[in-house]
């Protein structure tokens, strides 16, 4: 594993301490990080870290988004020559050894028939405890992948926060899709590498600790529940780029089946904002429209009013 060069990734926005946190978390890796590429999409407030020598911030306060951010991640990445890159969102954080069992993985089941794209750890809700699971496409849509205990498992997406990225697969297609911007880019980039012919798999004994949604519990049909929320802005995006994805992959009569399901989950949404979400109940509402119309009119890119 010596031989292995290992560059970090963080997508930045508007919370510098979440940033910092990321930043110690990986100087404190078992196995070192090499340096660690940032982008900064944040307008308010900046990353403003100690100066790190292995630490470089590219800010865009145009804001790129995570898939803009990423591109030009793996971008850097190719060209500076990395074995992988390891990918997070600002507020997460990987234990001690998180990368030192990653690797391991990867050099032990890195086969010549048999050559992973993305070895991706655990990912533990701090709030909830609850596991925040992988993604395999069925059919007509993205169904959350069973979690095992045990040993290290497939799946076609993992979350991009701790993905673990083999530079050698990444050059082998094109980079994440820059009109998805936020959310479910690594359903996109995922499936791509699936269908290239590469395994990406989550790694049990690697724990990320990270921030998913904002979680509340509520009591729905006589049982307790976890929801999550989210801005106007972020359901759109969710139910917009979920939407796209899940009907373009679709094929023959399942095409149909995606679109109403994705109707469906709408609906679904909406009555969750209605219930158990008290503020801008009616910026999210339309937000949840607008984002599974234009899903399903493919009209991606930065946008959402």
């Amino acid at each position: 594993m010596k031989s292995f060069k290992v560059a970090a990734y963080i997508t930045a926005y508007e919370d510098d301490r979440a940033v910092e946190a990321c930043v110690t978390a990986l100087k404190k890796q078992s196995f070192p990080v090499d340096k660690i590429f940032i982008v900064d999409n944040s307008v308010s407030q900046p990353v403003v870290l100690p100066n790190y020598e292995d630490v470089i911030v590219d800010s865009h306060p145009e804001n790129l988004g995570v898939s803009g951010g990423l591109r030009l991640g793996i971008k850097w990445a190719i060209e500076q020559n990395y074995d992988f890159l390891w990918v997070f969102d600002q507020d997460s954080l990987p234990t001690v050894n998180c990368l030192e069992v990653l690797l391991k993985v990867y050099k032990d089941l890195s086969q010549p028939n048999y050559q992973p794209g993305i070895i991706a750890p655990t990912p533990i809700d701090t709030r909830t405890n609850e596991v925040v699971e992988g993604a395999v496409f069925e059919r007509d849509r993205f169904i959350a992948c069973q979690h095992t205990q045990i040993q290290p498992y497939e799946c076609e997406a993992p979350i991009t926060s701790g993905s673990l990225i083999s530079i050698a697969a990444a050059k082998s297609i094109s980079l994440p899709c820059p009109d998805l911007f936020i959310d479910g880019v690594d359903f996109e980039y995922g499936l791509r590498l699936k269908q290239q012919g590469f395994y990406n798999l989550i790694v049990p004994q690697a724990i990320l600790y990270h921030k998913f949604g904002n979680p509340i519990k509520v009591k729905l049909l006589q049982k307790e529940r976890v929801i999550h929320k989210y801005t106007a802005l972020r359901y759109y995006y969710m139910l917009r780029n979920h939407t796209y994805l899940e009907s373009r992959y679709a094929q023959g009569w399942y095409r149909l089946s995606s679109c109403l399901y994705r109707t469906k989950y709408m609906l679904r949404t909406i009555v969750v904002v209605l219930l158990y979400d008290p503020k801008e109940k009616g910026l999210k509402i339309w937000a949840c429209l607008r984002g599974t119309y234009h899903g399903l009119a493919g009209k991606l890119g930065k946008q959402w009013h």
